[in-house]
């Protein structure tokens, strides 16, 4: 199982950004889709998740500004970020967790290779 982020980048304060994310590897479903961050010296945290029937979990410090959504078909998850804040810059991680594949079904997590948040003030 491989997971895929793309669209980080440099914004500035109060901009948007749109991450994307997509699991490959004979995929029949997943559990459980979310982001992570981790800025630097700090511990990696939770930003949001979202199940496969559309429950979805935030951080507090992103409710109302940030949007999580699943495609299920494509075992895509996306995160919308609007009203950025230089606090939000960080290494966005992507992750799975529950992945039944053709071989065999996983409980553990599943990690992109993260990609770059800055927000600029």
């Amino acid at each position: 199982v491989q997971l895929q982020a793309s669209g980080g980048g440099l914004v500035q304060t109060g901009g948007s950004l749109r991450l994307s994310c997509e699991a490959s590897g004979s995929i029949f479903s997943i559990n459980n889709m979310g982001w992570y961050r981790q800025a630097p010296g700090k511990q990696r945290e939770l930003v949001a998740t979202a199940t496969s029937v559309g429950s979805t979990n935030y951080a507090n410090s992103v409710k109302g500004r940030f949007t999580i959504s699943r495609e299920n078909a494509d075992n895509a998850v996306y995160l919308q970020m609007n009203s950025l804040a230089p606090e939000d810059t960080a290494v966005y991680y992507c992750n799975a967790q529950g992945v039944a594949t053709a071989k065999a079904f996983y409980g553990m997590d599943f990690w992109g290779k993260g990609t770059q948040v800055t927000v600029s003030s």
